[in-house]
């Protein structure tokens, strides 16, 4: 009998992975034809706009909004699609999707609605996974940039070579839209690994980086409150203010330059839409406590984000850091332990929380650990699980001294958390955050 079981037990597993490894075969074909049929059921609506999209592991979004700023202040009309949401015209409406780009058909639909409110410029988010499934056929980029490639989604790709060449496929669509009178502009990260591959793929590649480029940062000054730098532009050195702290954002800064430049921008109105620029919502967000400690809030949630942000928040605190950190369920999980290892090295003290744990929290919390011990943290001491966020949230809080920052890591601007059987609750990071800051002031009031 147990050699019956052992054998129907090996035949049932095998069937689960057929199917599964039939559906993953089919899926791609599946979004094609469902791209190609929302494009012509809304009869190419991104036809006649002068498109420009942004792809890359990290810095899509805040990317997105410094060019969409320096267009809109110049008086143009501007359509933006991002995680966060969309806007025409600076009229934002936050997004239902929790995805970085849209089904084929709502994509389709909401460049419908941009066509007839007369969008000239579309500034787009473009995922991997929304190139890989052909989300965005009919759509003509004329300029595209890459931010950054990093390990990232190989819960989908399965290899980086496959995310990679995901990634590649919007500067292969601006080359092909090139051919038909499109603008054909690649702005890509010189400093990124990945630069050549993509720089090959477009007729006009230009690099931007703070260690090589054609646009190349200099004099660079770093504040809590954001930084400033000097970028010489075909022989004109422009002064660039942003309004974000980190050097990851004087990178996404100087792709906005790279690509409003390529635009016909003038230095002035690049200047401007980069200073009015306020932020962009959950990137480094900083929360004044009037207590003598700072919050931040990010949504860095990979390593390579872990790596830009952390040493320089880091660098730029007297007192201590203390980190709130976790892991996503059901994605890669070979990213988390290498993003423990990163807060741990630059951290003090380290909460690991819910985090979309789609799941059990602990074990997610348990892959970041992994790598926190392997640079010293010790549970209970400077390592500390909490499951419910909000409590968490609350302990980083009550832990600030003077001169400390509490950095919150992870949701950013997302108004909802993924818990277990596909349940979402409510979310507002900053509201939360908030209202922590509002007990420790109270809890002070009364010492």
């Amino acid at each position: 009998m147990a050699f019956y079981h052992n054998w129907a037990d090996a035949i049932i597993t095998l069937m689960n992975q057929t199917m599964k490894n039939l559906k993953n075969s089919l899926a791609v074909p599946y979004h094609r034809v469902r791209g190609f049929m929302a494009a012509n059921h809304y009869d190419y609506p991104a036809s006649g706009m002068t498109v420009i999209g942004v792809t890359g592991t990290n810095g899509k979004t805040s990317t997105c909004f410094m060019i969409h700023n320096i267009l809109l202040e110049a008086g143009l009309k501007v359509g933006l699609m991002t995680t966060i949401g969309n806007s025409v015209d600076g009229k934002f409406e936050e997004s239902p999707d929790h995805m970085t780009t849209s089904d084929a058909r709502t994509l389709n639909k909401r460049l419908a609605e941009m066509r007839s409110a007369g969008v000239q410029y579309l500034v787009i988010e473009v995922s991997s996974h929304a190139l890989a499934q052909g989300r965005v056929f009919g759509i003509p980029f004329d300029i595209v940039v890459m931010t950054n490639v990093a390990s990232e989604h190989l819960d989908y790709h399965r290899t980086f070579q496959r995310y990679l060449q995901a990634k590649c496929r919007l500067f292969k669509l601006a080359a092909a839209n090139a051919k038909q009178g499109g603008q054909g502009v690649g702005i890509i990260n010189a400093d990124d690994k990945s630069a050549k591959a993509f720089a090959r793929l477009v007729p006009k590649p230009v690099t931007y980086g703070i260690k090589q480029g054609k646009l190349k940062a200099t004099r660079i000054k770093r504040q809590n409150s954001g930084s400033s730098y000097e970028v010489k532009v075909d022989g004109e050195t422009y002064h660039i203010k942003i309004n974000i702290p980190g050097e990851f954002y004087i990178y996404n800064s100087l792709a906005a330059v790279a690509a409003c430049h390529a635009l016909g921008m003038s230095r002035q109105q690049i200047e401007g839409g980069l200073k009015n620029l306020a932020g962009v919502d959950g990137r480094m967000n900083v929360i004044p406590t009037g207590l003598g400690f700072d919050v931040i809030i990010d949504f860095a949630h990979t390593p390579d984000a872990y790596q830009k942000l952390l040493p320089d928040v880091k660098a730029n605190t007297k007192g201590k850091v203390i980190v709130i950190s976790g892991a996503a369920g059901e994605r890669d999980k070979t990213k988390f332990p290498t993003m423990g290892k990163i807060a741990g090295k630059y951290s003090d003290l380290i909460i690991l929380t819910e985090e979309d744990a789609r799941g059990p929290v602990r074990p997610q919390s348990e892959l970041v650990a992994k790598g926190a011990r392997q640079v010293g943290k010790t549970e209970g001491k400077d390592l500390l699980f909490i499951d419910d966020r909000v409590e968490a949230i609350e302990t980083a809080i009550m832990k600030a001294r003077k001169n400390d920052v509490v950095l919150l890591l992870g949701m950013g601007h997302e108004k909802a958390m993924a818990r277990a059987n596909g349940e979402y609750i409510p979310w507002n990071e900053r509201q939360v955050a908030e209202q922590a800051i509002a007990k420790r002031r109270k809890k002070k009031g009364r010492a």
